[in-house]
């Protein structure tokens, strides 16, 4: 591998870049413009985009793009040629700032809630100049913002932006009272990203897979996770041989790709970046996940981003780790070495829980997909409930302030291994929680409960969103109070209000148990467990003040994410229920047919020779593979009934996803089981699909 740090961001147009490549006065205007959001100047944007353009073609670019995030969770791009005719049949290479700032892709054709009809096709791109510009696939990509010709948002990165800028100068408020007036609070997140390897030709033989992402059917192996060998186990070669590519390919990007190692489930593997502003991590997860796929097929490779590509393995999560940071470095979520004396802290801790118990919904609602319905409460994710891991100590001292009570902690100690030659070390005050949704994990929160195809984007609205809510509240109080012991009156009340009105979101012990639903029912928490169920509720009364109320959506905006997002869900388990159809149809049925014809031809001339016995292993295996594909054709029929009753409950977005969800989806289970049970007795021969043990154990 080349030298890295050479290597990092060598295809981005970063600081560096620019400063070596842009007169000092329009270096200056720019950073001006990235750090202030002051307007730009045209003269500006001309000679950014010129050196831009000199940049990109010297690394071999040809065409530029507006790279941008349609609400459909993927990126999307329209490439143009640097070319401008110059007569007589020659061109020059040219590249103006009104090109750079503005583009005009299709807006009609994007799924857009119903904010946008089929002829009404114009929308616009506008660069983001907080994101840097880097080159993928010979192609400049400029990251870019989207809006339809009216005006409404078509795009993840606006409302992102808009919620920054909101939980950022509600934090400045804040930090102004606490006597550190003009600092830049910026959102930051690391996303941990999960996904599976498999061997790209058994992957091209699973319809399923290539279709929807995941396997419909498909009988559990011999051996699955149960060992525990396989995280943080040796990196096969093959494996490695990917991993040290994509690291190439991601820091060549600018990606801050840190650790990397075997996850919990077979062929499945976890890659961790460094943090970065929450703008800037989601434009970089999403090239993450496409150059995942690009890699591993180089390698002959499949990539599975999938929630749940395989039943009764772990599925794959993406944990959003996130925080808030001023401009020079502190981490507004440190606690120091006296958390209960640290005003700052105790202040922004509590905004967060009153934030996470007000919106369970919002949580909920921002990582609701039909993929990750699979994954939540399986006993290997967080549950559908909502909760906060705080530790016990931090608790321990919140609830000491509310009672009034001085709280001395309790040290940790430091661990003793006994042995010699292994160093003594300094124990952390508490223990981390893998099945908290929402886990205070020493200086941020670990936002857990995010699907591994996920974009981090909508998450990270919702965070920003409700974290300036509560903070504005907690600086409204605050300013009301006159004094130093009235302020610090007012940091006690806050505190004592937020444990005894909110600390029933907080739950320090065993999310997977069963004890755990029936106290968080008592406790009055939410227990979402589909996104039929949490979808309807984003445009609720309280939903829609909340974001209007503080420019994130208008209510338009709102109500049509809320119709796209049922509608995607409808979809979704469609293509998964035809897919399935299809192949009980054309493969499973005839497998099973064809093998059960073989034992009866064997019985029959086992018969014939006078050798043969009704009681014979082969005529009970003919019966048992009769009765399989008997009971198969009725649980097919029952889905395809499902699927043609679907019309009939199609009165509204929410209808359908809900008939979706209860009738088949609930269908599509019953198939699978006995789909399953005859993977395990029809001979390997006839077996139309690779199986479990030949995907999971491939690579």
């Amino acid at each position: 591998m080349n030298n890295v740090p050479e290597l990092f961001g060598s295809l981005v147009f970063n600081d560096e870049a620019m400063r070596e490549r842009l007169p000092k006065e329009v270096y200056r205007s720019l950073k001006n413009t990235i750090d202030s959001g002051s307007e730009l100047d045209i003269d500006v944007a001309n000679a950014v985009a010129n050196a831009m353009k000199d940049w990109a073609t010297e690394k071999g670019a040809t065409h530029y793009t507006h790279w941008f995030q349609p609400m459909t969770g993927i990126t999307a791009e329209k490439h143009d040629s640097f070319i401008s005719p110059q007569g007589g049949g020659r061109v020059i290479m040219e590249f103006s700032g009104k090109e750079l700032i503005k583009g005009e892709p299709d807006a009609s054709s994007f799924p857009s809630g119903g904010l946008r009809a089929t002829f009404e096709a114009r929308g616009y791109t506008a660069w983001d100049p907080t994101s840097y510009a880097f080159i993928k696939d010979d192609s400049l990509c400029i990251p870019t913002a989207f809006c339809s010709y009216s005006g409404e948002v078509l795009d993840k990165k606006t409302p992102l932006l808009r919620s920054m800028e909101r939980v950022g100068a509600a934090a400045s408020r804040l930090l102004s009272l606490l006597g550190q007036p003009g600092a830049r609070v910026l959102p930051t997140v690391g996303p941990e990203q999960e996904y599976f390897l498999i061997d790209r030709e058994l992957y091209k033989k699973r319809p399923d897979l290539v279709i929807t992402g995941r396997t419909l059917i498909g009988a559990r192996p011999p051996k699955g996770q149960e060992l525990d060998d396989h995280y943080f186990g040796a990196i096969r070669p093959r494996v490695m041989a990917f991993m040290e590519e994509l690291n190439e390919e991601l820091w060549k990007l600018g990606v801050y790709a840190k650790t990397e190692h075997n996850e919990v489930a077979p062929s499945q593997h976890e890659l961790a970046p460094i943090f970065t502003t929450v703008n800037v991590a989601t434009d970089q997860n999403q090239l993450t996940m496409e150059v995942m796929k690009k890699v591993a097929e180089r390698h002959g490779l499949a990539c599975l981003l999938h929630e749940k590509p395989f039943a009764g393995v772990n599925g794959s999560g993406k944990h959003d780790n996130w925080s808030l940071s001023t401009d020079k470095g502190e981490n507004l979520f440190e606690p120091g070495a006296s958390p209960s004396e640290n005003r700052r802290f105790l202040l922004f801790l509590c905004a967060m829980i009153c934030a996470v118990d007000k919106h369970q919904d919002l949580l909920r609602i921002s990582v609701a997909t039909a993929s990750n319905d699979h994954r939540l409460g399986a006993n290997e994710a967080p549950p559908a409930i909502v909760s906060m891991f705080l530790g016990e100590d931090l608790t321990a001292a919140l609830e000491a302030i509310a009672d009034g009570r001085h709280y001395s902690p309790v040290s940790a100690g430091r661990m003793e291994t006994g042995v010699g030659v292994l160093p003594d070390f300094p124990k952390d005050s508490t223990d981390r929680n893998r099945t908290s949704p929402f886990a205070f994990t020493g200086n941020k929160f670990e936002f857990r409960m995010l699907g591994s195809s996920l974009s981090i984007a909508g998450p990270n609205i919702v965070l920003n969103t409700i974290m300036a809510d509560e903070l504005e509240l907690i600086s409204e109080r605050l300013e009301r109070v006159s004094g130093f012991d009235g302020f610090d009156d007012e940091v006690t009340s806050i505190v004592r209000d937020t444990v005894r009105g909110h600390g029933r979101i907080v739950f320090n012990g065993n999310n997977y148990s069963p004890e755990w639903t029936r106290e968080a029912k008592r406790r009055g928490l939410l227990e979402l467990r589909s996104t039929a169920d949490a979808l309807p509720l984003f445009e609720s009364d309280e939903n829609i003040s909340l974001f209007t109320r503080h420019g994130i959506f208008t209510e338009a905006e709102i109500r049509s994410r809320c119709e796209l997002l049922l509608d995607g869900y409808r979809k979704v388990i469609n293509i998964e229920a035809l897919t399935l159809t299809d192949m009980v149809n054309r493969d499973i049925l005839p497998a099973v047919w064809a093998y059960c014809k073989e034992l009866c031809d064997g019985v029959k001339a086992k018969t014939d020779a006078g050798i043969g016995a009704p009681d014979d292993p082969e005529a009970a295996l003919a019966r048992k593979l009769s009765g399989l594909a008997k009971s198969l054709v009725e649980k097919q029929g029952a889905l395809d009934g499902a699927l043609l009753g679907a019309k009939d409950a199609e009165s509204t977005a929410a209808a359908a996803a809900r008939y979706t969800h209860d009738k088949i989806f609930s269908a599509m289970q019953e198939v699978r089981a006995v789909a399953d049970e005859l993977e395990t007795v029809t001979s390997s021969k006839y077996w139309p699909y690779p199986t479990y043990s030949q995907l999971l154990y491939s690579v």
